[in-house]
């Protein structure tokens, strides 16, 4: 019998980071609706009250970033007044001239990774599946008006023990939520209990020794950006797959589709899902690398961990049969010019059932 733990942390859309990826990303889905060829890299740093919006855009939509940036924090539940500060150029000449031929090219170089696993309906590893869904109840019920003492910051993370590679209990739950000055400790504490982590953790999976821990510090009044710094694409194995898969080290957030590292790891999971989907294996890791201006990929790796049920060479022959690796395609056939990626800057990219995404689709 194997036994191990493993354990998946996410935060809510007031971690400073997410705060970050949100403005970026709001950014790009305006850009995108006012002009769907838009080449945007424009990402944001918060800290206190001041945010800076810096980066690079080639786009004919008329963008003000600053009304963009205190209306996401508006939205979010940050009610201060926030100073804006704008660096944005235009994209090099060199790359768009890189990117923009007969056929769009890789806007950069790079290593991308997805992943698909069927210990989940949603063919995503419990662990992460689990925080992700915590740390959006959280903000749900503090947005809903189900309670006037949390506040936006938090932070989940669970903790699964897994016997022979199957997922058999929830070990540990860890929440921290930002909160109102003078709550009641036990009265916050059976409100996360009751209203987050029972609404969204299967009972099943709880048993006596399941643990959980709130607010471990003790309080935390002082949260989001006027408690901790924050940057886009810094939460990018929240984003992806909790750690239980390799990532390619590019962030998602504030890239056109154009930008392989967000592009190519959609359509790498993607492939990913309907491998396992398709019983060809229990779990597939899919590895993709461009180089800026190409068109196609560089190589393609496929990775089952022993799960595969076919020989290895006759999932690389679907692969090829069924999926299209080159950059036009990814983005033609998942449809990625479209202000889609606001939703996902925070709770994750891939499992999200509530959103039709193209990534998510089984090929018949």
């Amino acid at each position: 019998m194997k036994k191990y733990f493993f354990t998946s942390e996410s935060v809510t859309e007031g971690h400073p980071d997410k705060i970050c990826d949100k403005i970026s990303d709001k950014i790009l889905d305006i850009a995108l609706s006012l002009d769907k060829n838009s080449k945007m890299a424009v990402e944001a740093t918060i800290k206190d009250n001041f945010v800076l919006i810096y980066g690079e855009a080639n786009t004919k939509a008329e963008l003000d970033y600053e009304n963009i940036a205190k209306s996401v924090l508006k939205e979010i539940g940050y009610t201060n007044d926030f100073e804006v500060c704008i660096k944005v150029s235009k994209q090099s000449s060199e790359i768009s001239c890189a990117v923009e031929k007969e056929a769009i090219c890789a806007g950069d170089q790079g290593i991308m990774f997805g992943y698909a696993t069927n210990e989940t309906k949603e063919y995503m590893p419990l662990p992460i599946s689990l925080a992700n869904r915590l740390a959006k109840r959280l903000a749900d019920v503090r947005k809903e008006g189900k309670t006037d003492f949390l506040k936006p910051d938090g932070k989940t993370s669970v903790t699964i023990e897994y016997i022979n590679d199957i997922p058999t209990r929830v070990d540990t739950v860890i929440i921290a939520s930002q909160h109102q000055e003078n709550i009641d400790m036990n009265v916050l504490r059976e409100f996360i209990i009751d209203e987050v982590i029972k609404k969204v953790i299967p009972s099943n999976l709880i048993d006596n020794n399941t643990k959980f821990l709130i607010n471990t510090s003790g309080s935390f009044v002082v949260g989001g950006p006027f408690g901790d710094s924050g940057t886009t694409g810094r939460k990018i194995v929240c984003d992806t797959y909790g750690g239980f898969a390799r990532v390619g080290g590019g962030c998602f957030s504030s890239k056109d589709p154009s930008k392989v590292d967000r592009t190519g790891a959609y359509y790498a999971r993607f492939v990913a899902k309907n491998i396992v989907a398709h019983n060809l294996a229990d779990k597939c890791e899919i590895q993709v690398s461009y180089a800026i201006g190409m068109e196609k990929e560089i190589s393609l790796f496929i990775e089952t961990f022993g799960t595969n049920k076919v020989p290895i060479e006759e999932i690389y022959n679907y692969v090829r049969t069924n999926f299209n690796f080159s950059v036009q395609n990814m983005i033609d056939e998942l449809n990625l010019l479209r202000p889609i990626y606001y939703d996902l800057a925070s709770y994750g990219h891939f499992g999200r059932e509530e959103l039709d995404l193209s990534w998510e689709k089984i090929k018949n």
